[in-house]
């Protein structure tokens, strides 16, 4: 069983449950991220919060074989799960982000690599963040289908990318943080954003780009 760690933190809304209209003095959300989990022989991510607390990670056991990662809260419970479906086609694979660990139920986003991208082109698109529009009628909770969809623009490997919304704002950031290397990197969420939807484009990104893996094994 995976062991429970329990620091005193706010915990961000979860997806499901978005703020109203952001107040215009409040103050984008940074996160730090470092590429490691807390527990013995996993593989993950640790995210803190301003203040040091926990609020995010991701264990990894390395006999895992599935092809997917939880992200969970501070107290281990499950916010989201990234999955990734195998699709046939050089670099055409999906991955697909559902509320807690309820993958029966239809994806609240779709994330896969933009086509330029896949062609090695030098265009800025990374990857596309869709909503599915399956989610909410099949009783997905936090399912934004009637929503637009966000485009990643940047580097990963250089821990320096955007993630705009269809109106083309920046909605979060990774960004390096010096001299600590690439390991450890911030993600600065703008308000009014989902931020555990924010983490989980980070954790697909992982998977597109990222060396290594977390993940063992991709079998669907």
């Amino acid at each position: 069983m995976t062991a429970k760690v329990h620091p005193n933190v706010a915990v961000p809304s979860p997806l499901g449950h978005p703020a109203a209209a952001a107040p215009a003095d409040e103050e984008p959300v940074t996160l730090t991220v470092w590429r490691k989990s807390l527990l013995f022989n996993c593989r993950g991510f640790t995210v803190f919060d301003a203040s040091g607390n926990l609020v995010y990670r991701v264990d990894t056991y390395a006999s895992d074989s599935r092809a997917e990662v939880v992200l969970m809260d501070a107290a281990g419970r499950a916010v989201l799960t990234v999955r990734r479906r195998k699709v046939i086609g050089l670099g055409a694979d999906q991955w697909l982000v559902y509320h807690g660990e309820e993958t029966r139920l239809p994806p609240l986003y779709t994330v896969k690599r933009a086509a330029q991208c896949m062609r090695g082109g030098g265009a800025k698109s990374m990857a596309h963040v869709a909503p599915c529009s399956g989610a909410a009628a099949a009783g997905g909770r936090g399912s934004k289908a009637a929503g637009g969809g966000y485009e990643v623009e940047g580097s990963y490997l250089r821990r320096c990318c955007t993630v705009y919304d269809e109106r083309r704002r920046a909605v979060a950031e990774v960004r390096p943080k010096e001299a600590v290397g690439s390991d450890v990197f911030r993600l600065v969420v703008q308000p009014g954003t989902e931020v555990s939807l924010a983490m989980a484009v980070v954790l697909a990104l992982d998977q597109m780009f990222g060396k290594p893996s977390l993940l063992r094994s991709w079998s669907s």
